[in-house]
């Protein structure tokens, strides 16, 4: 069968109870007429793009639904929304995520009827002082009853969000929560640290945070822990049961068209990249698409250097880098060709690690310091 033109879609719905302190995301409580209104907008979104488009090839890969909190919508409202993808393009068995958060589903069994397939809870911490510090509006308690639930229904493949270097945090709790996580049967672990962003509650106040060392110690404790339980590091901050690695995000790292809906959703089709407005009330208020699209902003057209250095900057969050062959395919040069100053300077560091066939990797220090190396890729 010939393969048409795959592509991920991620679907942003900025709602959620109570906006958290660390939290920078477009997202907020909005009211349930603004709710019903956005999800009208966003099936008129999706009709224009695919309109514009005009591709009966294209094959949907992936859907992911993030926010704010997608779960406090109810599961017909997003059946409405994969219904009108389908409306426009294939669903080549596409990997469908929602993410959730403790409390807000009403039934994990609709989820499953409509089509999703992979669910990402908002787990954080197992410690209910830390949760609360973050501004969280679940108890670990809570957690576990909805991680029940989602198993009881047929849920098989589930992420767990960790969030480490949380104010007032030491080893020994982040090791507890990361442990008590492993030991859930999750498929999929996600662990992150915490970054204190500018315009954040978190941002003005005086934190407890731990020192980078500290950090750092937690940041090379997670895959240390996790492989005791059979999860496998991937990329810089995700972790799988082998076969169960995030589908959505791979294909933005590895440099696949993905096309984003809803305020502050980023689309990267052929060569042009944009994000849509981040301001609700001009989301809702456009009258046509030309409206829609001259509100963008981070709009670019992509020359062939700017796309190697996302290919390689991208591909080298993965563990498994980037393949020089699929890079000569993709641009016609090789990547000591193009890079290979920065390539033999990082090699000699012990941060990247260059197979016989050319590919590059980042070494295991070489994720500590991740920012570095990338830096000299741009």
């Amino acid at each position: 069968m010939e393969h048409g033109r795959e592509l991920a879609v991620y679907i942003h719905l900025p709602f959620c109870v109570r906006k958290c302190l660390y939290c920078d995301f477009i997202s907020g409580p909005y009211k349930e007429e603004v709710r019903k209104s956005y999800v009208n907008k966003l099936l008129w979104e999706i009709d224009s793009f695919f309109s514009e488009i005009q591709d009966e090839s294209i094959e949907i890969t992936s859907v992911f639904f993030g926010g704010g909190t997608p779960s406090i919508l109810p599961a017909t409202e997003i059946e409405r929304i994969l219904c009108k993808l389908k409306e426009h393009a294939r669903f080549k068995n596409p990997e469908i995520t929602i993410e959730v958060n403790p409390g807000t589903v009403a039934s994990f069994s609709k989820y499953l009827e409509i089509g999703i397939n992979r669910l990402s809870i908002g787990m954080q911490s197992t410690s209910d002082e830390e949760l609360k510090i973050l501004g969280r509006i679940h108890t670990y308690e809570q957690f576990l009853t909805t991680l029940e639930l989602a198993k009881a229904a047929g849920f098989k493949n589930i992420n767990a969000d960790v969030m480490y270097a949380i104010p007032g945090q030491d080893y020994a709790s982040f090791e507890k929560t990361l442990t008590a996580c492993a030991n859930l049967d999750l498929t999929h672990i996600s662990a992150y640290s915490l970054i204190v962003e500018e315009g954040t509650p978190f941002y003005g106040m005086d934190l407890d945070l731990p020192s980078e060392e500290e950090e750092r110690r937690m940041y090379r404790g997670v895959a240390r822990i996790l492989a005791q339980y059979g999860y496998k590091q991937y990329e810089i901050s995700n972790y799988a049961v082998p076969g169960y690695e995030c589908r959505h995000n791979i294909a933005y790292w590895t440099g696949k068209e993905y096309a984003g809906f809803g305020i502050a959703a980023a689309s990267l089709i052929e060569n042009r990249r944009y994000t849509n407005t981040k301001s609700m009330e001009d989301y809702l208020k456009t009258k046509d698409y030309a409206e829609l699209k001259n509100l963008r902003t981070d709009c670019e057209i992509l020359g062939p250097r700017e796309r190697m250095a996302e290919t390689v900057i991208l591909g080298l969050r993965m563990n498994k880098g980037v393949g020089d062959g699929a890079f000569y395919d993709r641009f016609g040069q090789h990547l000591n060709e193009v890079y290979g100053e920065a390539i033999l300077k990082h090699k000699n560091e012990g941060l990247l690690k260059v197979s016989g066939n050319g590919s590059i990797a980042l070494t295991a220090r070489g994720r500590d310091l991740s920012n570095y190396v990338m830096a000299d890729f741009l």
